[in-house]
């Protein structure tokens, strides 16, 4: 029975939110909620909710000051040369616009973390897709794939749990693993070569001249219409522009460039005699975090109050500067408290183990010698369906037992099990992915409907990859 409802509660959240007829953070709230009553603990529901704040407290905490660090260093510049570089390489092209932000997320998942991959490749990319009327779900859609695979990272953290798991060396399931994963990485990038392309088919190949010249026509009409309905012309006709990201009235070749660079080259908040600074506490904050000499949250507390500091010295600015970031902090935290009503019911009820009993249950047993096959086809419902922590402490070893009575080695399934990770990244149950989708001002709904076919093939890939290469 609690498998039942278990699943019915899974698509009955993602039913909803994909037909936009609650918000995610509803649905996060009410629907576990039901369905606590349902199983007949509704007086338990406040301890299971407090039992999943508690979990994800820390992450909430992360990512709050997260946001606040790396909002604040692209405000100073800190990402601008990389930015201008993939830019520079797309230009007005849709085409290289959806590659661009394909490797773009690919190189900031280096750090490991999946809030930075997605506030820096949006804050990057978000204005090229809007004045090109590009659609925002393929942004989300290739960024989330991109980090996924790059999410299996030894420091990222599913091979790290895959290890504690299994009494395993990280490096011993990582390194084997490489040749896979880059063929999946390249999926992602021929994958958006041809989301591209068709954006291209769509919208057509702009030149920086075009895109400009339309945009200062459409300006033009904004104002005049504004005028002659006696409102404040110039305070929206600067909005306009602002939005926009600053078109500029300059004609020549160099001017127009600088209007096309998603970060304003010109924003005050610019820190230029700092970079140097910035660039060794950044490197500095991410050598301890994979070091581990704080944890992850203190690491961001103090890195955010130290670039506060130095950066913006006067109060005033500090507070102008959290401001500017409040938005997405409060986005993003208030999905996470919701999603501990969702993890916090799905675990206090029973429901995630009866469910994770059920599918190893159902495997037959003349799967037994292909245990490694199937533990990366079920990577892919599982790591979507639950956390990873759900799926590699409570599942894996599961799986991984019956794999060792047929003869299969503990290597190949935690190498199997990574397989998921790029579906994984655009589960409802990720903090991150409201990152994405928030800042990109994307419906989660939306983003799901589009990415979760072509992330579970690039999963498909992977296993395809892994298993050719003897791997899995």
């Amino acid at each position: 029975m609690l498998t039942i409802l278990g699943f019915a509660m899974i698509a009955t959240f993602l039913v909803l939110i994909m037909m936009k007829k609650m918000s995610p953070i509803a649905a996060l709230v009410l629907i576990p909620a039901l369905f606590c009553v349902f199983v007949g603990k509704g007086a338990n529901l406040g301890d299971y909710v407090l039992d999943g704040v508690t979990d994800l407290a820390p992450t909430a905490a992360m990512l709050m000051f997260a946001i606040v660090y790396f909002g604040v260093m692209i405000d100073v510049g800190l990402f601008d040369p990389v930015v201008r570089g993939i830019l520079k390489f797309c230009k007005a092209d849709p085409m290289r616009i959806v590659v661009g932000t394909a490797v773009l997320a690919a190189i900031v998942s280096l750090d490991g973390d999946g809030s930075t991959t997605f506030m820096i490749t949006v804050s990057a990319m978000y204005p090229l897709y809007k004045r090109l009327k590009m659609s925002l779900v393929v942004m989300t859609g290739v960024a989330a794939m991109a980090n996924g695979v790059m999410n299996t990272l030894p420091w990222g953290g599913p091979t790290a749990r895959a290890a504690t798991a299994l009494k395993l060396n990280a490096s011993d399931i990582f390194v084997p693993m490489i040749p896979a994963l880059l063929v999946g990485l390249l999926f992602v990038f021929v994958l958006s070569y041809v989301l591209g392309v068709r954006e291209r088919r769509r919208l057509g190949v702009l030149t920086l001249d075009e895109v400009l010249v339309e945009e200062k026509v459409e300006e033009k009409e904004t104002e005049t219409v504004l005028v002659g309905a006696g409102g404040s012309g110039d305070g929206k006709v600067s909005m306009h522009k602002g939005v926009a990201g600053g078109a500029g009235s300059g004609t020549d070749a160099d001017e127009q460039d600088d209007d096309f660079q998603g970060l304003d080259p010109h924003r005050a908040t610019l820190r230029p005699k700092l970079y140097w600074f910035n660039a060794l506490l950044t490197v500095g904050l991410l050598t301890a975090m994979i070091m581990e000499v704080l944890p992850i949250p203190v690491l961001f507390l103090l890195g955010a109050a130290l670039v506060l500091t130095v950066n913006f010295p006067h109060i005033p600015d500090q507070k102008a500067r959290i401001a500017a970031h409040a938005e997405n902090v409060l986005n993003v935290s208030g999905m996470v408290f919701a999603a501990a009503v969702f993890t916090g019911v799905l675990q206090g009820t029973g429901m995630v183990d009866n469910m994770a009993k059920w599918m190893v249950d159902v495997i037959p047993g003349s799967m037994g010698p292909h245990m490694a096959l199937v533990t990366g086809i079920l990577s892919l419902p599982l790591t979507y369906f639950m956390s990873n922590d759900g799926f590699y402490f409570g599942v894996l070893p599961v799986l991984a037992e019956a794999g060792a009575a047929h003869g299969v080695s503990p290597l190949e399934m935690a190498r199997a099990s990574l397989v998921g990770q790029p579906l994984h990244m655009s589960s409802p149950l990720v903090p991150a992915v409201y990152v994405l989708v928030g800042m990109a001002k994307v419906e989660f709904g939306d983003h799901t409907k589009f990415v979760v076919k072509w992330a579970a093939l690039t999963c498909l890939v992977i296993l395809g990859a892994g298993m050719l290469f003897g791997i899995i």
